[in-house]
């Protein structure tokens, strides 16, 4: 079985440098509706990308409300991140991309309107 994320290069590594942080906080459970959010975010990357990803876009960038930068994800890093909330309650830990090409990515509301275009040229056919 594939996993959706890249695996710790530490498994089972007794010199883990994370390992002086300690063990992660269980994290809170997903409320329903924040539940419920997280898969349909997940069913919108999944056509986002079979849309898009052949036009030679290779993921979204989204502002990140914490440190106020763009953050640019890739297709697999995104669905792997809603994934891991679904199931585990928070994102999985990742590096950033590493020089992202900004030309590459598109922020989610453009996605959503390339998408819900695309839709509504089907439905006038």
């Amino acid at each position: 079985m594939l996993e959706d994320g890249p695996r710790d290069p530490f498994a089972n590594d007794p010199d883990d440098p994370a390992a002086a942080l300690g063990e992660p906080d269980d994290p809170e459970p997903l409320t329903p509706a924040e539940r419920d959010e997280a898969v349909t975010d997940l069913a919108d990357v999944e056509i986002f990308r079979s849309l898009l990803e052949p036009q030679g876009i290779s993921g979204l960038v989204l502002d990140c409300p914490e440190c106020g930068e763009q953050h640019y994800f890739d297709w697999d890093l995104l669905r792997g991140n809603l994934r891991q909330m679904i199931d585990n309650g928070q994102p999985q830990v990742h590096e950033p991309a590493y020089q992202p090409d900004p030309t590459d990515y598109v922020s989610w509301d453009y996605a959503q309107g390339y998408a819900d275009g695309v839709i509504d040229t089907e439905e006038q056919r």
